[in-house]
């Protein structure tokens, strides 16, 4: 009882301080959750006006699409492709950047490069080189022989989705990069050092001694990415949003289709709810993974 009253006056103590932040974390993530799945039981028109309550026919309305199965596919496909390529570039590249080498300064400012610039400009960048009239890509490919004309790398559903996981990793390597390269920072030397008088090899090194370190840096920039890869609507939109059909969608696209093309306002809802909960579901799994492993270790 003592040790409980202990705790309720440390939590009374530390409201003040804790207060602002969790009227933030209400105002901008439990409300607009909170509306979104309130939304996604109304029965919306084209315009969003509210015309009563809908029960679960929006969601009966979206797992009728017969899409539906190969757009999850796509999001699986997409999230997880971006995410392992890019941590392990991030993480070769990273090792180098933490080495000593002349004009080191420049090379970590050029990286940042992609995660500074507009996503939507940096896309834009890509499909106007992969055009198959007037880009530049494409023409170096026909001039060294590679193509005989140009192909359409963004016009077709799947060079567009692989072009999308290409660009979605160019832009996703400077965030985790560094966040990687400051795990490696924060390792003490002595680790490194200790491995190499034992007389471990490079690998074993790495393996045993600095990647358990870096689990905790892995981890953030694997949860974040997940989020941000999930979400990347300005990629998928400017590359494959314009192709025909859902051959190249994922659920991030679809939601707009349905709003956009299909006008049906409370269904994109009843999807947003739908990616609201696997993206919960997929970052929880992680973390219990992450979990397990290093309760293993």
């Amino acid at each position: 009882m003592r040790g409980a009253l202990i705790r309720s006056t440390a939590t009374l103590r530390a409201l003040p301080w804790i207060g602002p932040v969790l009227v933030l974390i209400a105002g901008v993530v439990a409300f607009p959750a909170g509306y979104m799945v309130w939304t996604s039981t109304r029965d919306l028109s084209p315009y969003g006006q509210d015309r009563g309550p809908a029960g679960l026919a929006n969601f009966r309305k979206l797992f009728a699409i017969e899409e539906l199965g190969s757009i999850l596919l796509h999001t699986v496909v997409w999230v997880i492709a971006v995410v392992v390529i890019t941590l392990v570039l991030s993480t070769a590249l990273a090792q180098f950047l933490n080495k000593q080498f002349p004009g080191r300064t420049a090379v970590r400012l050029a990286i940042l490069v992609p995660w500074a610039a507009s996503v939507v400009m940096t896309t834009t960048i890509f499909e106007y080189m992969l055009n198959p009239d007037i880009g530049i890509a494409n023409r170096f490919l026909v001039d060294i022989g590679v193509l005989d004309r140009g192909f359409g790398f963004t016009k077709q559903a799947g060079p567009a989705f692989l072009v999308a996981i290409g660009v979605a990793v160019f832009v996703s390597v400077p965030f985790t990069t560094y966040t990687i390269l400051a795990g490696l920072q924060a390792i003490p030397a002595e680790i490194e050092e200790a491995g190499r008088v034992d007389g471990a090899g490079a690998w074993q090194r790495y393996r045993h001694l600095t990647l358990p370190q870096l689990r905790p840096a892995i981890a953030v920039a694997t949860i974040i990415n997940i989020i941000n890869v999930f979400n990347s609507l300005p990629i998928l939109q400017v590359l494959t949003g314009s192709i025909a059909g859902f051959d190249a969608d994922t659920t991030t696209t679809l939601t707009f289709k349905l709003i956009r093309q299909n006008q049906q306002v409370g269904t994109a809802a009843a999807m947003s709810v739908l990616n609201f909960v696997l993206i919960i579901v997929i970052i929880a799994v992680y973390v219990r993974l992450t979990r397990s492993a290093r309760e293993e270790a």
